[in-house]
């Protein structure tokens, strides 16, 4: 099995995209190649490709719905309040109609969509994730969670934490990018959600939330 985690940016700054791409090895992930192009096009093609070999499961860190009328959908404000218990931010989680979420929805809605095209001929599962809340809500050091968009230390120190997580291959230099960590604390988030070990979880709610969220 493969498993994809997608640390997804607006439609307007694909560069920021990240694509972290893993295979089930033994009881964990081992880290296969250097994200892939984040254009919506490369993504599609990677998938299709490797679903023809083997089942790929896809974790995208975007919101993949909104709530009619706008706001938090219910598992917006019931993940807010799972991480806050812990010492998250409450701010990390935002509504997807939000001024500065609105054109991430946009993306992520579009991408799942096309990936859900592809389970027409192919096995392609997708799910929604949250790697900060992933990551926190399992035990990584809260200071680094908080801090490893802006730190290069603590993106070393959550890349050495994944690794013991189950995530191998997995190299820790301050060179990667905070979107690599969110990637592949993503693809985590994924694979835990396909193995039933999810940490939190809502399932989907068909029409308008029609993928499951979990961490």
């Amino acid at each position: 099995m493969h498993v994809i985690g997608i640390d997804l940016a607006g439609p307007a700054n694909v560069d920021d995209t990240c694509v972290a791409r893993f295979h089930v090895a033994d009881s964990g992930l081992s880290f296969v190649s250097d994200p892939c192009e984040g254009s919506d096009e490369a993504i599609l093609s990677l998938v299709e490709r490797l679903a023809q070999q083997e089942p790929v499961v896809v974790g995208v860190d975007a919101p993949l719905s909104y709530q009619p009328g706008g706001g938090d959908r219910v598992r917006d404000s019931d993940l807010r309040r799972a991480i806050i218990k812990v010492g998250m931010r409450p701010g990390s989680v935002m509504a997807p109609t939000a001024t500065r979420m609105a054109y991430l929805t946009l993306r992520g809605v579009t991408v799942a969509a096309h990936l859900r095209a592809v389970n027409r001929h192919h096995p392609v599962e997708v799910v929604e994730v949250h790697p900060g809340a992933a990551m926190g809500l399992r035990g990584a050091p809260l200071d680094s969670v908080t801090t490893y968009k802006d730190k290069p230390e603590a993106r070393v120190k959550l890349l050495g934490w994944l690794r013991s997580a189950g995530l191998a291959d997995l190299d820790g230099t301050d060179e990667r990018s905070s979107h690599f960590v969110a990637a592949c604390a993503a693809a985590m988030a994924a694979w835990h959600w396909r193995q039933g070990s999810s940490v939190w979880k809502t399932l989907a709610e068909r029409p308008w939330h029609p993928y499951d969220f979990s961490c």
